[in-house]
């Protein structure tokens, strides 16, 4: 089976895409074809769109599914003419809002202009320099303003778990590539020392590693499934050893990766040093 979907705002359309994808995942054996509509705030963009949501109607031979989060009345009114399926977000959770507070919405297009929301949009632009200054070990003069340091052997997930914390909780996150001169020694990386109480280990299953590092050097000793298994191992021990919480990150996404450290490391809600912990 296969539906469109179409997801429709004023703005960006971020908002009705990302409730709209988590809502579809739970149904796995139908196809979407998916198209974001974005801006869509005059009258003349809707009777567009909506003529691309009554042609995929009569394409599909079933009606398109539309998650809008469009404000403007008027264009809301032309949607709701279309031969889709409408689910209007903001009508569905604000109007309930408003009668529990007892107050009416402001009803803004786009991300509300307040002072403590441009604040916290900086932290996260800030976190991300900080995140690429401080990928892989390159440069280890920073640590003290880290939130949390990412430690584990090459292509473990560390570079895009670090992005992730940073963009979207403003976490300053650094990381460093264990190495087997590293896991060699009787303890913590020297560097890493000072800062054992930020560590959080991430390791992978070496099967997968391998086939991840087969990707970036084919048939060499760095992604033999030997090799994989020792440092793996080796990475293991060392957070066994020093107790350094850990995760097992082969069946785990970025966001779930990200979601877990912030739990297990009392980070939650983006409440990093630079968000005012």
């Amino acid at each position: 089976m296969i539906r469109s979907v179409f997801y429709i705002s004023d703005s960006t359309g971020i908002t009705a895409e990302t409730l709209g994808q988590s809502l579809l995942s739970h149904f796995d054996h139908i196809q979407f074809k998916q198209q974001v509509c974005s801006y869509i705030d005059n009258e003349e963009k809707a009777i567009a769109v909506v003529n691309r949501i009554n042609k995929a109607a009569e394409e599909d031979d079933e009606r398109p599914i539309v998650f809008d989060t469009v404000i403007n009345r008027e264009v809301g009114d032309i949607l709701e003419a279309s031969q889709g399926f409408i689910i209007d977000i903001f009508s569905m959770f604000l109007k309930p809002m408003e009668e529990l507070l007892g107050s009416p919405s402001n009803y803004h297009v786009g991300r509300p202009q307040l002072d403590n929301q441009d604040k916290r949009y900086k932290n996260r632009i800030d976190a991300v320099q900080y995140a690429l200054h401080n990928d892989d070990g390159a440069k280890v003069d920073r640590y003290s303003e880290a939130d949390v340091i990412l430690v584990g052997v090459s292509r473990s997930g560390k570079t895009p778990t670090c992005l992730y914390l940073a963009l979207q909780n403003g976490i300053y996150a650094a990381n460093y590539p264990l190495t087997e001169d590293d896991m060699d020694g009787p303890g913590i990386p020297r560097v890493l020392k000072p800062f054992q109480n930020k560590l959080f280990g991430l390791i992978i299953d070496p099967g997968r590693l391998s086939e991840i590092r087969q990707e970036r050097r084919s048939n060499s000793r760095y992604a033999s499934l030997n090799q994989c298994e020792d440092e793996v191992r080796q990475a293991q021990a060392l957070f066994n050893r020093f107790g350094i919480p850990y995760l097992d990150t082969t069946r785990m996404s970025v966001e779930e990766i990200s979601t877990r450290i912030l739990m297990d490391s009392g980070l939650r809600n983006g409440k990093g040093k630079r968000n005012g912990k």
